[in-house]
């Protein structure tokens, strides 16, 4: 038997701590069901418990939401209203900024108006994919069904956008390593066989000259190469947030050879997931087509896919639209297709999401594959070559002595 701590929420609303023993997490699972508890948090004893809401920051984050997402979910299923469920997730709360969200969420609620409606002041934090998700929720009786979806659907997100940044980590490591190693050996280590050289002139081999010219130009105007590629830096960032600047930057992304097909199907499955998902619970094809293309990142994407818009009002099907639009791969249009066929697009669209999402993850473990010793032979290769400068300076200072 091993013991468990646990965090519950009574049937009354009440919350409920404390400690039981079980020979599994899943079997301690069961006991407080039968005891009429519903369970929040479920970790093996002496283990530090995680407050709901801990993360730093003035706001509320996106893991706010999900956090807000789950527990509601499981606080709605367990038959609390919905606020007496928003009244236990802010006794729960650890940050005064969500205790505010949700105080005045509940207010908005006590006041007579529905969830969809007081999560509207909140437009920007939770998007009109999840106000339009909780609004059919509200509409078609099955809140509680919704707030699940909705909390596996930012669970899927979260762990997409985490793969694809943990795959991203080691190599800008590598890259940074790589630079501050290049210019340690150039700025520093070449100057010390500057004296050694300094008698030597048009003796030296062209190679050593030239290592030696690029240690005492980085010497020179290191820090003023630092500051202009600092300013240049933080304009073009200025820029690139500017509607012309994003648009560019985003046509060029698709245009890269392995990266942009790996741009274009994060993008795809992005729209294929939130269409699927609203689909699957009640909103109508032309909302949710609407709302998807919202959270298309790619400006360029984004402009293809508003014209499904106005071709599904004026009766076109979705499959025939995007054939016209002659950007969507043969896959894209042929599932869609099959979906419309078989009176299932919002299946087909979630199917399409998991495909591309694998692809996501195989393009990026790939590319980076490639990266990775690329990077390594390139630091390599320019530290092998000051080296290889240096010996060679050293030998001919030993000739010239002989």
């Amino acid at each position: 038997m091993a013991e468990f701590l646990y965090r519950a929420v009574r049937r009354d609303g009440t919350i409920a701590e404390g400690q039981l023993s079980a020979v599994s997490q899943d079997a301690a699972s069961r006991d407080l069901r039968q005891q009429g508890l519903t369970p929040l948090q479920l970790s093996p004893g002496g283990t530090a418990q995680t407050p709901q809401f801990q993360s730093k920051g003035k706001m509320p984050t996106r893991d706010d939401v999900l956090a807000i997402t789950s527990e509601l979910s499981v606080l709605l299923r367990s038959g609390l209203p919905i606020d007496r469920g928003l009244k236990v997730l802010i006794d729960m709360s650890h940050r005064d900024e969500v205790s505010g969200l949700l105080t005045n969420m509940l207010d908005t609620v006590k006041g007579g108006k529905r969830l969809s409606q007081a999560l509207e002041s909140y437009g920007e934090l939770f998007g009109s994919f999840y106000i339009s998700m909780v609004r059919s929720g509200e509409t078609s009786g099955h809140l509680s069904d919704v707030m699940s979806d909705l909390t596996a659907y930012l669970e899927n997100a979260k762990a997409v956008r985490g793969r694809v940044t943990s795959a991203l980590i080691y190599p800008m490591i590598l890259f940074v390593v790589a630079t501050l190693s290049v210019i340690a050996m150039l700025g520093f280590v070449v100057p010390q066989f500057e004296a050694l050289f300094l008698d030597m002139g048009d003796a030296l081999p062209l190679l050593t000259r030239g290592v030696i010219g690029a240690g005492d130009w980085l010497k020179q105007y290191g820090l003023i190469v630092l500051l202009v590629l600092s300013l240049l830096g933080y304009f073009l960032k200025r820029w690139l947030k500017t509607e012309n600047g994003k648009r560019w930057l985003d046509e060029k992304m698709l245009k890269l050879p392995v990266l942009g097909g790996v741009v274009f199907k994060y993008e795809i499955a992005k729209f294929s997931r939130t269409m699927g998902t609203l689909l699957g619970n009640g909103v109508s094809i032309l909302q949710s087509i609407s709302i998807a293309t919202g959270t298309v990142g790619n400006v360029y994407i984004r402009d293809t896919l508003q014209t499904l818009d106005s071709a599904v009002k004026q009766g076109v099907r979705m499959s025939v639209a995007m054939e016209e639009a002659k950007t969507f791969t043969p896959m894209v249009i042929q599932m869609v297709r099959v979906g419309e066929e078989s009176g299932n697009v919002d299946k087909m669209m979630l199917e399409l999401a998991r495909v591309y999402e694998n692809e996501v993850e195989a393009g990026v473990s790939r590319s980076l594959t490639l990266l990775e010793p690329l990077l390594i032979l390139g630091m390599g290769l320019v530290i092998a070559v000051i080296i290889i400068a240096i010996l060679m300076g050293i030998l001919s200072v030993n000739d010239v002595a002989m």
